[in-house]
């Protein structure tokens, strides 16, 4: 069994950009957990903002991000591929430059910085899904695309402990801690672009091997983008809702909280990839569709939690948000692999920016959303959530796919592709 697990995971990272890349995924994803929990924290301590002036400069930058997107899909479809995904690494940089740079009260600045890192945070996800896509296809693609969010989820949640450990240090450790998270991203960016990918849109059309759409326009995937704004918001349970709910409602202990969080971290980097190939038997609509089934499940596990009170309340929602991690990693392992799928080649990149465009929206609202709902009770918050989840999930099942790729085989190169006769696009 070892020898052939070996293969397997040299497969996996040859497949997910090799071993440069992989290094460069961690140590983007080691900064980004450094500095991103804490970026509110830098705001009020070491620049004297208050509270809600440096949540607005946050959000602003995030959604001013989401701007970029669509000169990033044009980029892409260029065939830049490890250029974009180093850009998106290098105007991190810019930002944690600028963040250095601001002095104490100056908003605009420290807004500014906001925008930079929120480019680069919006910018990375649609150019590494293209990056892959170029270099792996088919179900190969879909477990690399998990094995790089496993990757990303296990820097995240190591820079995120060191950032932790280190802030008793007070303002002095979080200008540190930005300076460590700059330096990281620039190491990050020349790994990157160490790797040299570029594609040729028009002959990746001619060969594509998943049969989902040559030739075609973009598809429109109106209710997928829609739904995908909706499912999104399983991203910010853990981070948002959970503690927000079992500190102020349940008066629990913090560390609830942060048990969940470590839990759901470690759940996401042991499971992501080995869910992926289970699920891999099913048409990728039908398993994102089973995602919201699981998260609807999930909410209905926490209202239910709610009416548990003091004593047990707080071990049952720690319970179902299993449940809850399950349905995230369920989610991420298709939602992106669909998409890509559906894209035709040529079109790849401002498809998957159409995509991000949705995921950004989804994360930015979130927040507001969930902490308008949660004064109004359970069955608001956790009822609204099941609802529009189990809607989101009725649309993506019923909205109809491309007719190319629909239940007849492709064949690529003289050889037929994986999954020939049946539904292999989506």
């Amino acid at each position: 069994m070892a020898p052939t697990t070996g293969v397997q995971l040299r497969v996996l990272l040859r497949a997910s950009g090799g071993p440069r890349y992989a290094v460069a995924l961690a140590v983007d994803a080691l900064g980004t957990g450094l500095l991103r929990p804490f970026l509110l924290l830098y705001g009020v301590t070491v620049l004297g903002l208050s509270g809600p002036v440096t949540g607005a400069a946050m959000t602003a930058g995030v959604v001013a991000g989401l701007g970029c997107m669509p000169a990033v899909g044009r980029w892409l479809d260029r065939g830049a591929r490890s250029t974009v995904v180093a850009a998106s690494m290098l105007v991190r940089v810019l930002g944690v430059v600028l963040l250095a740079a601001t002095p104490a009260g100056n908003v605009w600045l420290f807004a500014t910085a906001a925008l930079f890192l929120g480019i680069g945070n919006q910018a990375w996800p649609a150019a590494h899904a293209a990056l892959v896509a170029t270099l792996s296809h088919g179900r190969e693609r879909d477990a690399a695309l998990a094995g790089g969010r496993a990757l990303r989820n296990a820097g995240l949640g190591a820079g995120a402990l060191l950032a932790t450990a280190c802030l008793a240090g007070g303002a002095a450790a979080l200008q540190a801690l930005a300076a460590v998270t700059g330096l990281a991203y620039l190491v990050a960016a020349a790994l990157a672009w160490s790797v040299r990918v570029h594609a040729h849109p028009a002959a990746a059309a001619a060969a594509a091997t998943d049969g989902d759409g040559d030739g075609e326009p973009a598809p429109r995937m109106r209710g997928l983008l829609a739904a995908n704004v909706i499912y999104v918001f399983c991203l910010n349970v853990p981070e948002i809702a959970l503690p927000l709910v079992l500190v102020t409602q349940m008066h629990a202990s913090p560390v609830w909280s942060a048990a969940i969080f470590v839990a759901n971290t470690v759940l996401v980097v042991t499971l992501q990839v080995p869910v992926t190939v289970l699920m891999s038997r099913f048409s990728r609509r039908s398993v994102l569709a089973f995602a919201g089934v699981v998260l609807t499940a999930s909410y209905l596990g926490f209202l239910a939690a709610a009416f548990l009170g003091p004593g047990w309340g707080a071990p049952a929602v720690a319970a179902v948000s299993v449940v809850c991690t399950l349905g995230e990693i369920i989610y991420a392992g298709s939602a992106t692999a669909l998409v890509t799928a559906l894209a035709p080649a040529q079109v790849l990149g401002r498809t998957l920016a159409r995509f991000q465009l949705s995921t950004g929206f989804g994360l930015a609202v979130s927040p507001a959303v969930i902490t308008a709902l949660a004064p109004h009770g359970p069955a608001a918050l956790w009822g609204g959530l099941a609802t529009a989840t189990l809607l989101s999930a009725g649309v993506v099942r019923g909205e109809r796919a491309p007719r190319a790729g629909r239940g007849r085989s492709r064949r690529v190169s003289g050889r037929p592709c994986r999954g020939a006769g049946r539904r292999f696009a989506d």
